[in-house]
Parts: C-alpha cells; structure tokens; sequence
C-alpha cells in the first residue's frame, strides 16, 4: 500500500509554518505554570475505518496542525481478524484479541471483566477522576445480553443510534455532546467515537470521493474538539493529551477484515506538550493507545493487568 508520506510530510511543514507565523496558542508559553504542576487529561478521538494513505490525500487542516506539533504515524498496525469489535476492543483496553476475547462485531466470548475499557481502569484506580464516552455505534456500549467494550462504571456513557439518526448527523450530535461536557464540566478522559468514515466506505463499496468527504467532515468534528479544548478557563494549567487512531483500515472496493497491508495499517497520533514531536519510527500498534492514555494520567500499569501495549511519545 502506498502511504503517501512525502505529500503528508509536505503538508505538516506548511502546516508548521503557519501556525509560527500566527503564534499559535502555546501551553509552553512563558504565561503557562511549570509543566509538572499542569493537571493531565486525555481527549481519545477514535476515526472508523480510516485508510492512513487516503487521510493523508484529503484536506484535513485539523489533524495536520495536530501531527505537525506531536507523534505521528501512518505505520501503526492494527490487529487480526481487521474489523470493527477486535480493533476498538484492542485499542480500549490494551490487549490484542486471543486475550479480551472478541473476535467479530457480534463480542462473543469476551473477557471485558479481566480486560477492562482504559476509562474503566482510570474508575477502578483513580475514581475521584470523571470519565466520558460517546458513542453512535451501539455495539461499543450497550448490549441486551452480554457485557460492551465501555462498561457502565464510567461516570457519563451518551449512546446515540448512527444508523437511526443517520451516521453524519449522529456524529456530528456525539461531538456536540462532548463539547458541551469539554466547555461546562471537569473531564479528566474522553472517548468520542466518529463513525460515518467507515459506514460511508461501506455503503458506497470505494474509498471514493464521498468516502474522503466523510474524512473532511471528521476533521471538522476534531476541530470542534480541540477549540473546546483549548477554550477552557483552565487550559493553561491542564496538560492535554489528544489521542486519535482509527480502528482498521479497508481495501478498495471498501471492504476489511483481512490480512493484508491495506486492511491493517492504520495511524497513531498524540499531541500535547508532554509529548516529543516528530515522526513515530518504532513499531506502534492499536494496543498502545490505552496504555499511553493510562500513562499519561499518571496510573501505572501494573504488570499483572496483562496489557500489550506501551506508553507511546511521552517524554520521560
């Protein structure tokens, strides 16, 4: 598969220069108090089924001006079978497949007790922290008869419908939501899960032109996140970690669930000040990500968990 990294590369410089030219909001700046006196907090912003090449081809202002300042890669790997249930499991709470258990989109056999969701553990070790998840694919969240990647232990859970409501406007609610929760609360960790990429893919069988749209779109909604974000009252004495990945990749005719380079390859990124910049070289996988938000909050991860994940891009 083609990753399209020189026109990436390209676009993260100018990208850069902009936002030097427009002294972008610094948290480093010399009105911000020490580094280690910010309080953390993790924002995850998990984009469905985005191909990393296709990310890089499309406009998205948003996430460039993230990866020009944080940790990116366009090689990060996803795990195998390459669909939706394994792949959000695995990069929620850490584990790969033969060790959570879910295998499908139906979370069969799941062993979400012993593999609990990253904003579950942050409950079980730090409860005093609020925890937020919104989500419109409902699997993720709500079952009738089994345990959900999410479970009910987190302090707010907002379940919408994407395929009641429609997958654009169910998104674009989700992001509301967690705006108003961004602006008026105290969260310490978000997951905000954007699903129309992959259910537009699917509906269209292409990565085509109304597949890149719904990309264009999702950068819309993470820049509605970020400005929350920094908007913030308290944005100079908090130290945020923006995550986002994507779950799995797709092959052309938009389909997933196999094998190869096109269906697992998948991108990692993560921006905040406790981050060092610059291009990911070391193998990343979607097991990274919650251990790196764990990490992140200062919650270490005790060896017995079983994770297989680790802490991605934080300084040390």
């Amino acid at each position: 598969m083609s990753t399209c990294g020189p026109v990436l590369d390209a676009r993260r410089l100018a990208v850069l220069v902009l936002l030097m030219s427009m002294g972008a909001c610094d948290p480093n700046s010399a009105d911000a108090p020490p580094e280690a006196s910010r309080v953390p907090k993790v924002l995850l912003i998990g984009l469905d089924g985005v191909r990393p090449d296709v990310l890089a081809e499309v406009a998205t202002p948003n996430l460039d001006a993230l990866i020009a300042t944080g940790a990116f890669t366009d090689q990060a790997r996803t795990g195998y079978p390459s669909v939706s249930g394994p792949g959000w499991s695995s990069m929620l709470n850490g584990a790969w497949p033969d060790k959570h258990g879910v295998t499908d989109n139906n979370f069969d056999n799941d062993h979400f007790e012993e593999y609990p969701d990253f904003l579950t553990r942050i409950e079980q070790a730090r409860p005093e922290l609020r925890t937020y998840a919104v989500v419109d694919w409902v699997p993720l969240v709500r079952s009738d008869d089994q345990r959900h990647t999410i479970s009910d232990l987190i302090d707010t859970k907002v379940v919408l419908d994407g395929y009641e409501l429609g997958w654009p406007e169910a998104d674009s609610l989700s992001v509301t939501m967690a705006v108003v929760e961004i602006s008026t609360g105290n969260p310490d960790a978000l997951f905000v899960y954007l699903g129309n990429p992959d259910e537009t893919s699917h509906h269209f069988e292409s990565i085509g032109d109304e597949y890149r749209a719904a990309i264009e779109e999702a950068d819309r909604a993470i820049g509605r996140l970020v400005a929350a974000v920094r908007a913030r009252a308290s944005y100079q004495a908090e130290d945020w970690l923006i995550l986002s990945s994507t779950d799995h990749g797709r092959t052309l005719d938009g389909d997933h669930g196999g094998d190869t380079a096109e269906e697992r390859t998948i991108f990692f990124l993560a921006h905040g000040p406790s981050i060092t910049p610059g291009s990911l070289t070391d193998s990343t996988f979607i097991v990274d990500i919650a251990v790196t938000a764990l990490t992140h909050l200062g919650i270490d991860v005790d060896p017995t968990w079983g994770l297989d994940g680790r802490a991605v891009g934080i300084r040390r």
